[in-house]
């Protein structure tokens, strides 16, 4: 019979939370970037109808869609680098907060 002591495992709980927690961090700072192209992009310009070519009142409700569809699309090819200043902003945050 072994009479050596039990050790207790390390808890496993902490890592994870964290990882996810940053995780859903940095999907909050992606969302926020996404909204940010997505408004100027359509200060730009896009997504507005062309006066001789128009798709009608179907073409102007879904156009907004298209716009934010681009600005998502931006980000996950790595955007302007607003995602990641972001995180790093709230991750200081919690982290004070903590």
């Amino acid at each position: 019979m072994d009479t050596r002591p039990l050790m207790a495992s390390p808890p496993q709980a902490a890592p994870d939370r964290k990882a996810a927690d940053e995780k859903a961090l940095r999907l909050k700072a992606q969302e926020l970037e996404a909204s940010f192209l997505a408004e100027m992009l359509k200060h730009s310009g896009l997504g507005k109808t062309q006066e001789g070519f128009n798709g009608g009142i179907g073409e102007e409700q879904f156009a907004s869609f298209l716009v934010d569809e681009y600005a998502s699309m931006m980000v996950k090819s790595g955007g302007i680098g607003l995602a990641e200043s972001i995180f790093q902003s709230l991750q200081k945050g919690a982290e004070h907060a903590e």
